[in-house]
């Protein structure tokens, strides 16, 4: 199933059924200009099956994650919303340079956001139907 995802893309897996994750979905579409990422819901069963691949606890992680077949490598909370800031455009790319910080220090300030954003985003009954323009982008 993994193997669906093409080498020369990366993956974002998000949790679905997120106010704040489909959002920044759709923040990431608009400004990935050289059509590097690809989405699914972590809920999907192309979501199960990278979690299951690597292993992943989703009772420590259940908001983002990051896919890249090319190094077979995943990258959760901080370290994949940065790696993702990287590749969009100015001024966003910017961020990357939190990078150089410890992932603890990064992952408190992220863990606070994840654990609340039901809270404050609110959430959907359902994962979010991409509309056919973006259908493309999105593997199920």
């Amino acid at each position: 199933m993994i193997e669906r995802v093409p080498k020369d893309k990366q993956l974002i897996l998000f949790d679905g059924i997120c106010n704040l994750c489909n959002s920044s979905v759709l923040y990431v579409i608009k400004r990935d200009k050289n059509n590097k990422f690809l989405f699914a819901p972590l809920q999907s069963a192309i979501g199960e099956a990278i979690i299951n691949e690597f292993n992943i606890d989703t009772n420590q992680t259940d908001s983002i994650l990051l896919y890249n077949p090319s190094e077979q490598k995943i990258f959760s909370k901080s370290t994949a919303a940065l790696k993702i800031a990287k590749d969009l455009t100015f001024p966003i790319k910017l961020l990357s340079v939190f990078l150089v910080f410890p992932s603890v220090l990064r992952n408190w300030f992220y863990n606070y956001i994840a654990k609340n954003r039901y809270k404050w985003y609110g959430k959907r009954e359902s994962c979010m139907i991409p509309t056919p323009e973006l259908k493309a982008k999105f593997l199920d």
